[in-house]
């Protein structure tokens, strides 16, 4: 998987895309930015959100459970020097016609292998891998 980021017209706003899907990336005003899009800190807990809800749709097929509506709400504290995330917590709510205990099983079991938190929870290291600077 690639993603690409590249910035938009000398500004600090940047386009993201992934194959024929993009995005705005930008900081605040209050940061420096535009504020024309989601900022590092949002992407980063959004993935967190898309994870869970792709993997929940995933697993809920495999298991025959039909969903009729998934909310996830992401929460997260940024701070230090640098600024890292820190109490990470999301919330969720589900609709469907699945048994309650079936519904919460399913949960419970994508809370434990959606790839992102997964992915987090593993403590995977992030690498430079090269440099190009022109002038």
């Amino acid at each position: 998987m690639q993603v690409h980021l590249k910035t938009i017209h000398e500004s600090s706003a940047a386009a993201g895309w992934a194959g024929p899907r993009s995005l705005v990336i930008d900081r605040t005003p209050r940061a420096g930015g535009l504020g024309i899009g989601f900022s590092g800190e949002e992407l980063f807990m959004m993935s967190i959100g898309a994870s869970l809800c792709n993997d929940l749709y995933r697993e809920a097929a495999i298991r025959g459970i039909e969903l009729q509506h998934v909310e996830i709400i992401i929460n997260g504290d940024w701070s230090g020097e640098p600024a890292q995330a820190r109490n990470l917590r999301y919330d969720i709510k589900v609709q469907s016609n699945a048994p309650r205990e079936a519904t919460e099983e399913l949960i419970k079991h994508t809370d434990h292998i959606a790839e992102i938190p997964h992915t987090l929870r593993a403590g995977t290291p992030v690498r430079l891998n090269m440099m190009e600077i022109s002038g």
